[in-house]
């Protein structure tokens, strides 16, 4: 039995579920976001006294399968409730010696040590803010916001010698000794 799927979702107030057979559309004060779910996985929806539920099920619960597309639908589902009430941030910082950063409505311009700068075009839903040396990706979307953050993240990565490049300011990155010299003989 899957820990994660067996948990029934709460809706909160201001948020609208509709499930039609395996679509299902989530409604909220930030937007709307709608994903099918996998064929294994049922959804079914309930009221009672501390409000609505949606609780995902499968038929089989012994198939490995069957018990990893439970919990991922649940979380999928919950992380999509969760993008319409609150939204999700990553957070990057740009280190390096004359490393800037600058929105132009959806173009993230990086200038990060190459002989031009890389423009980044933002896709729909998704805005950045720069404050300093910190990038921070906002939507609604869990996924797309981890994706733009990943892509933001790959066009210079940091590296371990002396930490240029640009990195999540959670992320801690190890860094080597240089080079060291041998002594004259």
């Amino acid at each position: 039995m899957s820990r994660v799927g067996k948990k029934p979702i709460l809706i909160p107030q201001g948020v609208e579920l509709t499930v039609d057979d395996k679509f299902i559309t989530v409604k909220g004060p930030k937007g709307s976001l709608s994903r099918t779910v996998h064929p294994l996985v049922s959804l079914a929806l309930t009221e009672d006294a501390e409000g609505k539920h949606l609780t995902v099920s499968v038929e089989d619960e012994t198939e490995k399968v069957n018990r990893s597309q439970w919990g991922t639908a649940r979380t999928l589902i919950a992380n999509m409730i969760t993008g319409v009430t609150v939204g999700f941030t990553k957070k990057l910082e740009v280190n390096g010696v004359g490393y800037r950063v600058n929105v132009q409505g959806r173009v993230l311009n990086l200038i990060v040590g190459y002989s031009h700068d890389v423009p980044f075009l933002l896709p729909e839903g998704i805005t950045a803010t720069v404050e300093g040396n910190v990038i921070t990706i906002i939507g609604i979307d869990n996924e797309a916001v981890g994706e733009i953050a990943a892509r933001i993240r790959k066009v210079r990565k940091p590296e371990p010698y002396k930490g240029k490049g640009i990195k999540y300011t959670d992320e801690v990155v190890r860094r080597k000794a240089g080079k060291s010299q041998k002594a004259a003989a």
